[in-house]
């Protein structure tokens, strides 16, 4: 399913009806065809480059007075760079199939009150030079240019990437599909996390109704008649998640022997349930299939009138398992040496998080010095150990 586009703003639409070069790519906004004057004294033709503030569908004004350039430097006719605009050089990807080459900083004392003021100015600043040399030169062409629906899974623009110009990067996680096993405190919160990321499909597994103790280690708040008929925890965490994007899939069943076939399709699965006969049905298929998986566990015990525990995170990869059953026990009804009843939501939090980074360093997101295999992390001394 393609994603909508957004609604052009009242400048944006200007700049179009003017006969500029525009495309609405992402959350990006793209002015084509500016001539500028290069370092050799050459009349050639660049793409302005705008992040836009996006709210749902619709277009707001300028956030900063910073655009982005595909091109060589611009140059004032005789050669030289035109360094009042000069900002930032060097390649830099934006997002996907978006390549800059420089940033301008140029700001009225005011700012820019729309899109049109701020792309018409850096034109004007850049173009001037070239029409110069070049009387007949201009930016506007009336070539129309399609802005096509970029394919996401997201139901509205992630604008937090683009904002931060980490798209490219985010694309490390786009053709993936993802398996929770176990929607506890834990599995939801690793939802919530995987749910914000680019991947192709989520595939959810547990067989359990989100019951009232549920709601204080997990994420969000249900309501009062939701308690009252408790759904399963897939369907309640689908429905939420569903709102912000596509591709969740609930599978209402435990995970068993004559069901774990369906963990095949998957491409990486979280592992975050206590039964230890169960955990072991799941970790010999995927262990068996070649696939990479991490497992969590969580034990948390009554101190001197306190709480104290330890997180666990082991990942498990076809180059390297031989870790994994020293440290995760299959025991009837409990987890391993980091199991417990006791549950409290910012350490599920926590663990998840563990879990959904380590996962990310597996996808080249983040960078992995240690390549770590396991880490632990106990609450009382702030200790966190691979």
């Amino acid at each position: 399913m393609s994603q909508p586009l957004v609604n052009p703003s009242p400048d944006i639409v200007r700049l179009i009806n003017e006969g500029y070069e525009v495309e609405i790519r992402g959350a990006f906004l793209l002015v084509s065809h500016v001539p500028y004057v290069d370092a050799s004294k050459t009349v050639q033709y660049g793409t302005l480059v705008s992040p836009l503030k996006i709210a749902v569908d619709r277009i707001e004004p300028p956030e900063n007075h910073v655009v982005h350039f595909i091109g060589s430097h611009p140059c004032f006719k005789d050669g030289t760079i035109i360094r009042q605009i000069t900002y930032q050089s060097g390649t830099h990807q934006l997002a996907e199939g978006l390549v800059v080459h420089h940033a301008f900083s140029n700001r009225p004392p005011d700012g820019y009150p729309d899109y049109y003021q701020k792309m018409t100015r850096y034109i004007e600043v850049i173009s001037s030079q070239a029409k110069s040399l070049d009387p007949t030169v201009t930016a506007i062409t009336f070539r129309v240019i399609e802005s096509k629906p970029e394919e996401s899974v997201f139901n509205y623009l992630d604008t937090n990437s683009a904002r931060a110009e980490i798209d490219a990067i985010g694309v490390k996680l786009k053709g993936r599909k993802i398996g929770i096993v176990g929607l506890g405190g834990t599995g939801s919160y690793i939802l919530d996390l995987v749910a914000k990321t680019p991947v192709d499909e989520i595939h959810l597994f547990d067989g359990d109704e989100f019951a009232q103790h549920n709601a204080f280690r997990a994420p969000g708040a249900p309501t009062v008649e939701q308690l009252r008929t408790p759904p399963r925890k897939v369907i309640y965490f689908a429905e939420i998640y569903s709102r912000m994007r596509r591709e969740i899939h609930a599978h209402p069943e435990f995970i068993t022997a004559a069901n774990v076939v369906e963990l095949a399709a998957m491409d990486f699965v979280f592992v975050s349930v206590d039964d230890g006969p169960a955990k072991r049905i799941v970790i010999d298929f995927l262990e068996a299939n070649g696939k990479s998986f991490i497992d969590v566990g969580m034990g948390v015990s009554i101190g001197d009138n306190n709480l104290l525990g330890i997180l666990r995170t082991t990942t498990s990869t076809p180059e390297k398992r031989d870790h994994l059953r020293k440290l995760v026990s299959f025991d009837i009804g409990r987890d391993d040496a980091y199991s417990s009843n006791i549950q409290i939501a910012e350490l599920n939090m926590l663990n998840a998080a563990f879990a959904v980074i380590k996962w990310k360093k597996l996808c080249g997101f983040y960078q992995d010095l240690n390549h770590e295999f396991n880490c632990t992390y106990s609450i009382n001394v702030n200790l966190l150990v691979e």
